[in-house]
């Protein structure tokens, strides 16, 4: 018997969750072995269950889907994630392209969109909902290849970048300090380096900034 896909569910809408779960559950290849209800539960359920291939929201509650991808890819590698969202902006696809994900389905796609992507992804290999100019993946994938202009965002670890998009995203030091498992020290020590590589003085700058670069969006504060 081939072995069948097991497959998370993240989303903050029991609604939306129920009906990938029954879709999913219709599939003789696939297995739906938990859920989660927002950013943090669904990288605890990944760390447990060791799901194939999660299922993303890219707005929810406590950490936002991009994050949340971050932290999965870190934690386990080989789960696949697959980005729900409502938008097909270039900006949003990028960046969760960026974060590890391989796919980008629109909610607002047929069902067999997201069944496609469960199936591409989990072999390893991008996809993007029908509605999504493909030419983005070649454009991600040429970004990585070519070298890189060194300013701003660039100039920050790894660890100065997860910093940053929590606390545009509007995380309080203590809650950065629980997601990325250190102490609330070092993330202010990661803030004030943050802040002094991109020559930002406030809050209020840094999401403007980040808005600029295309981390943040104001439609994801919206959903």
């Amino acid at each position: 018997m081939e072995k069948k896909i097991k497959v998370l569910i993240a989303d903050d809408h029991a609604v939306v969750r129920e009906g990938l779960r029954k879709l999913l559950e219709e599939q003789k290849d696939m297995e739906v072995i938990g859920e989660a209800t927002d950013g943090m539960q669904a990288v605890k359920k990944v760390k447990q269950l060791r799901p194939d291939v999660a299922l993303v929201d890219i707005a929810m509650p406590n950490l936002s889907g991009l994050e949340a991808v971050c932290l999965i890819k870190e934690a386990v590698a080989e789960c696949q994630v697959v980005i729900l969202s409502m938008h097909k902006k270039d900006a949003y696809v990028h960046q969760s392209l960026a974060s590890g994900a391989l796919g980008y389905v629109l909610k607002a796609s047929p069902t067999t969109d997201v069944l496609e992507a469960i199936r591409t992804v989990n072999g390893g290999e991008y996809f993007l909902s029908s509605k999504i100019n493909s030419k983005i993946i070649s454009a991600f994938l040429k970004s990585r290849t070519e070298q890189p202009a060194v300013s701003g965002y660039d100039l920050l670890s790894e660890r100065e970048q997860q910093v940053f998009r929590l606390l545009v995203e509007g995380r309080t030091t203590s809650e950065i300090a629980d997601v990325l498992c250190i102490s609330s020290k070092t993330v202010e020590k990661h803030r004030a380096n943050t802040m002094k590589k991109l020559d930002i003085h406030s809050m209020v700058a840094m999401v403007k900034y980040a808005i600029k670069i295309g981390i943040i969006g104001p439609e994801l504060w919206e959903d």
